[in-house]
């Protein structure tokens, strides 16, 4: 049965999940690495995210996904938190982009409505759930390596037309197309 490996990646600065699976054409997933790459808040912008780059380089390299999926930065109140989220995003987009690799963004709310059916599921529904599917003894934590996990679930389930998709991926759900027609509209 054929397969996609994809690296699901939850942008942070102190905390950024990673998290590679493998998915076959019925769906079924297979956990191939779960991690955080972690960088003191102590330490200056330019030496946190050339931790995070490396960090990202050692899964790359050990793991050699087909595709990269990475959590769309999305409205946040603190201003301090999305500009490191963005930074963090832009790191792993660059490195899939230096490797040739497709590299896709999804929403927070794709993530959600993909792994446990409801776009506004909590944090514990969503560890519970990528537990359920990956048949994991215990759930995955923290929350951020659970999270790139759901995100790797998510672009092989659903990431048709972002590069390596599971075989037989579904098409794009009525808000994916929405959110990319705005996206070709702003010239994103």
């Amino acid at each position: 049965m054929a397969t996609v490996r994809v690296l699901g990646i939850d942008p942070g600065l102190t905390r950024c999940g990673v998290g590679v699976v493998d998915v076959a054409t019925d769906r079924s997933a297979v956990l191939v690495h779960v991690g955080v790459i972690r960088t003191d808040a102590d330490l200056a912008i330019e030496r946190r995210l050339a931790g995070i780059a490396a960090g990202i380089r050692e899964v790359l390299d050990r793991h050699r996904p087909d595709v990269v999926a990475v959590e769309r930065v999305f409205a946040q109140h603190n201003r301090n938190t999305v500009m490191g989220t963005a930074q963090a995003s832009g790191i792993a987009l660059m490195l899939a982009g230096e490797r040739g690799l497709p590299a896709a963004t999804h929403t927070p709310t794709e993530v959600k409505a993909a792994v446990t059916g409801y776009g506004s599921a909590d944090k514990r529904q969503v560890q519970t759930m990528v537990a359920r599917i990956l048949r994991l003894d215990s759930l995955p934590q923290p929350a951020d390596a659970a999270d790139a996990l759901a995100l790797a679930l998510c672009h092989a389930w659903r990431g048709a037309g972002h590069g390596a998709t599971a075989p037989g991926a579904g098409a794009l759900t009525k808000a994916q197309q929405a959110w990319r027609a705005a996206e070709r509209r702003a010239g994103v």
